[in-house]
């Protein structure tokens, strides 16, 4: 009999769509499909109220670790009932550490990345409570062997290896091309400004192309925004960039159909499910390492490092290329097996 599954989240699509709420949302979906017995617990701000088995918590003001801390209550109280209570990187060992003390359920918790992915000088807080994670935990999962290497290398603890699945974006009737006013070669980014994305060395890939008439197309924001765009002048490069701002999922598939090149250019990408979406486009990618690699055939992306001449020879080498990339998606369904039998084994 498959093991019943209590796990906390933070958003859930529509409501807030970063990478964790786009897994969350995908492996409760896949479970639903099994049927899975499973509970979900989310703050209220960003629950759906179409599902009977998804529970929620008004977390209030303050900081990430007091929000959650309010959501411990309730995911005790669910956690008395399932096989299983599963978390998701640091900001949930304060509810999976009290359902290990305070319950007989078993404590899952997956890292999706880790704080020194995120940030050049990562927060002690977040990398202390990392390592309790990695310490008390009854079983950890992380998304690729990248992150896997990195938390053994770190904190000292093993994991499984669940890969996550692929997603996509439906294309609409958008004419980005027409509204860009773009002719020549359309290059495309989506993703948060900060240092972690390493879209400084893009934009320094981008002077040293010299004459192109390819067009850069930076979707999203971030802290770093003002400061690209400050930097892509210095650089003489600003008619060939498009800061496009934040797009709306609506729109998003209709980027990556105008792309001719998606680029990931990232210090750390510990999956990069927006490398999928560009794949799911027939898009051609130029990506630094990063964990979705370990599950495409070889030389189905155009693989650089975070260095300017590197991307630069990616581009080339993409733009060259003809037809679209050649390979098998892994789908949410394979994910959830692999779960399960995470699962199971821990039960065992």
């Amino acid at each position: 009999m498959a093991p019943s599954v209590l796990t906390l989240g933070w958003g859930f699509p529509p409501n807030v769509t970063g990478g964790l709420d786009t897994y969350v949302a995908e492996v409760f979906r896949a479970f639903e499909r099994k049927g899975i017995e499973q509970k979900l617990l989310l703050p209220a701000e960003y629950a759906p109220g179409t599902h009977d088995n998804i529970h929620s918590v008004e977390t209030g003001d303050g900081d990430i670790i007091s929000r959650v801390g309010r959501m411990g209550d309730k995911f005790v109280e669910l956690a008395e009932t399932v096989d299983i209570a599963h978390t998701n990187d640091w900001f949930g060992y304060g509810p999976g550490l009290r359902v290990k003390r305070e319950t007989d359920t078993t404590w899952v918790s997956s890292f999706h990345s880790l704080s020194t992915d995120r940030n050049i000088n990562p927060p002690e807080r977040e990398v202390e409570t990392e390592q309790r994670v990695a310490d008390q935990a009854d079983v950890l999962i992380s998304v690729s062997d990248i992150v896997r290497q990195d938390v053994l290398e770190l904190y000292g603890a093993d994991s499984h290896i669940v890969h996550n699945g692929f997603t996509s974006v439906e294309a609409g009737d958008t004419d980005v091309r027409g509204e860009l006013g773009i002719d020549g070669p359309m290059l495309f980014f989506v993703g948060r400004h900060t240092d972690q994305k390493g879209i400084t060395h893009l934009l320094y890939a981008m002077r040293k192309l010299g004459e192109t008439d390819a067009t850069l197309v930076l979707g999203g924001s971030g802290h770093q925004t003002d400061h690209l765009k400050m930097f892509a002048e210095l650089l003489g490069i600003e008619d060939r960039v498009q800061f496009v701002g934040y797009i709306p999922e609506e729109a998003l598939g209709d980027y990556y159909e105008a792309a001719d090149v998606f680029i990931s250019p990232s210090r750390a990408e510990p999956f990069g499910l927006t490398i999928t979406e560009a794949l799911a486009a027939d898009c051609q990618v130029v990506a630094t390492p990063s964990g979705v690699r370990e599950t495409l055939p070889d030389d189905c992306l155009v693989e650089v490092t975070t260095h300017s001449d590197s991307i630069v020879e990616g581009i080339k080498e993409a733009l060259s290329r003809g037809g679209a990339p050649e390979y098998e998606p892994r789908t949410w369904n394979e994910v959830a097996d692999d779960l399960l039998d995470v699962y199971t084994g821990a039960l065992d």
